[in-house]
């Protein structure tokens, strides 16, 4: 068996014949690793900065899709505006039954898109088409609140928007009122088909109450 004591006594007696000069030259001259080692030394940092853009960007792909194409933030903000716009050419009467529930529908979707608009814009810093995509937001929030809270009992009804979402006993619209039109009013604006007026004739009698003039005598 190795007698530790002795051994660790030599190498005692090696260090102390040594002086300090002589360890720090040893030291400094390390033999230097082999090429071998320094390449995969080398090769670990490069494939670490290679992995960490790749880590990003697969820890983000909605942000590296979206990327460099602002157009297509625009196309959203298109898309969210000509929907905002066709609410007010909405072709059927929102006054109740299915098309009141059409049209609240029609303006959840209107502000589903102005968000999806402005988080495009926001994520490629369009300032413009973003606050375009919040007044879309606004709208279509605004048109289905004046529809839904005076049925829900939030607000006031009236008789375009009333208290019920069912046609059921709902009175009808009262009728516009009518329309003179100024050729009715005028005289000669009359239908010339029509029998003139009949007039009363005078009596006889009547002719000379006009009393004759006097002349002097």
């Amino acid at each position: 068996m190795t007698d530790w004591d002795k051994e660790l006594a030599k190498i005692d007696k090696q260090l102390a014949s040594i002086s300090d000069e002589q360890l720090m030259a040893s030291a400094q001259q390390a033999p230097a690793p082999a090429k071998g080692a320094t390449s995969a030394t080398k090769a670990l940092p490069a494939a670490g900065r290679a992995a960490a853009p790749a880590s990003a960007a697969s820890a983000s792909p909605a942000f590296a899709t979206g990327a460099g194409r602002p157009w297509v933030a625009w196309l959203k903000v298109t898309v969210a505006v000509t929907a905002a716009a066709g609410l007010m050419f909405w072709p059927w009467p929102a006054r109740c039954g299915l098309p009141l529930i059409g049209f609240t529908a029609a303006t959840g979707g209107v502000a589903v898109l102005g968000l999806w608009s402005a988080i495009g814009t926001w994520r490629h810093r369009l300032g413009l088409a973003h606050v375009a995509s919040l007044l879309v937001t606004m709208w279509g929030l605004g048109l289905g609140a004046r529809e839904v809270l005076p049925r829900v009992g939030y607000a006031i009804p009236t008789i375009d928007r009333p208290a019920v979402w069912s046609c059921d006993g709902l009175p009808a619209l009262p009728a516009p009122p009518s329309t003179v039109t100024p050729s009715d009013a005028q005289p000669g604006g009359a239908d010339p088909s029509a029998p003139a007026p009949s007039v009363a004739p005078t009596p006889a009698g009547d002719a000379g109450t006009t009393p004759p003039a006097s002349f002097p005598g």
